[in-house]
């Protein structure tokens, strides 16, 4: 995988659903010597899936917004708890927002193969407080390769 484009996935912001409110997050933290201290959402097992833009095209909203509906529903309809985040630049002037589900207590293999299903280039795992952006997509490179992050809260 390109390192701007490895760089660019673990600078990007998270809002995760929290029941104080949503809490920004990205992958690109120092290692947490004690897991105990992050914020509980965070020590739980979940994945980050969307369907927007496959393999990186750029996709018209409504294109975009009807495939999110069917993985959510598809979601829902194989027992998982949905709910709404999304992933952003940094920057202050970007405009790339891309919205996702955060996928309550999903086994990894089958939130990669909803990745394939969906072409995209990665997925987040949250396994054992740790954020894993595993590769969906085999062009980009080998299929389940996975960079291990490190939670960073933003503030």
């Amino acid at each position: 995988m390109d390192h701007n484009l490895l760089r660019q996935y673990l600078a990007t912001v998270y809002e995760v659903p929290t029941a104080t409110g949503p809490l920004r997050v990205s992958l690109d933290g120092d290692i947490v010597a004690d897991p105990s201290l992050l914020p509980e959402i965070l020590a739980r097992p979940f994945a980050i899936l969307t369907a927007y833009n496959p393999r990186s095209m750029l996709l018209p909203r409504k294109v975009n917004e009807g495939r999110h509906a069917v993985l959510r529903d598809l979601l829902i309809l194989g027992c998982y708890r949905v709910e709404a985040c999304v992933g952003y630049e940094e920057d202050p002037e970007g405009t790339w927002r891309e919205p996702s589900w955060l996928v309550h207590g999903m086994d990894r293999d089958e939130a990669i193969a909803c990745g394939r299903v969906f072409r995209q280039n990665t997925i987040i795992m949250c396994r054992n407080a740790r954020p894993e952006l595993i590769v969906t997509d085999p062009t980009c490179d080998d299929l389940a390769k996975t960079i291990v992050g490190n939670w960073r809260v933003r503030n």
